[in-house]
């Protein structure tokens, strides 16, 4: 018995130009982004057409609309509306939110790099601390496993939220969590072997 989790970034943001923080703040999908998403749509169809049985039988997101919106492109080809659970949305990145790296650079250069260098340990100036972030995001994602298995589900949530998920699974110290990219759009695929997960794919998917 098998579970399959394909765990997806948004797409690209308005603004992503500029790198910022943001977290929390409810930014929309570019226009880029809502094709990136359709491309994955495509990917997953494509890539897994070959399981006879493979369908996704639910999609979970984030309730801010970039991840909403992501998900709905996801779900739309199986007839799914996407499920929205508000401990899978990004962490609040305090005071840096909105901010871009430059700025919270410049501004905060000693917080930032402390933060860069330990995130386990530091956390953004009136910030989600990673702690935090893992205690709501890892109990959400363990109540979804348990409620699919032996079927196919997507979660679409945000680069800080997969990062904890991937970590959690891969058994990786919280302190390397940037060690682990995760692009816009990016897809993950994991199997659940009866609960021992095993990574088909990592930050890969089909990115224009």
């Amino acid at each position: 018995m098998v579970t399959t989790l394909f765990l997806i970034r948004h797409g690209e943001t308005e603004g992503a130009e500029i790198k910022r923080y943001k977290g929390s703040i409810d930014v929309p999908l570019s226009e880029k982004g809502q094709k990136q998403m359709e491309q994955v749509a495509e990917f997953l169809n494509r890539s897994y057409k070959s399981y006879e049985t493979y369908s996704l039988n639910a999609v979970y997101c984030s309730p801010l609309s970039r991840a909403l919106k992501s998900a709905e492109i996801i779900a739309a080809p199986y007839g799914l509306k996407p499920i929205a659970m508000k401990d899978l949305r990004e962490r609040s990145f305090g005071i840096w939110e909105g901010m871009s790296f430059t700025e919270i650079k410049e501004q905060y250069p000693e917080e930032f790099n402390l933060w860069a260098s330990n995130p386990l340990k530091f956390s953004p100036v009136d910030g989600e601390s990673t702690i935090e972030l893992r205690g709501r995001v890892i109990d959400t994602f363990e109540k979804i496993i348990d409620a699919h298995n032996d079927e196919d589900i997507a979660i679409v949530a945000h680069g800080g939220v997969n990062r904890v998920i991937l970590c959690h699974i891969m058994g990786i110290p919280l302190e390397n969590i940037f060690r682990i990219e995760q692009d816009f759009a990016a897809v993950n695929i994991i199997e659940f072997h009866e609960n021992y997960p095993v990574v088909k794919l990592l930050n890969g998917g089909c990115i224009g």
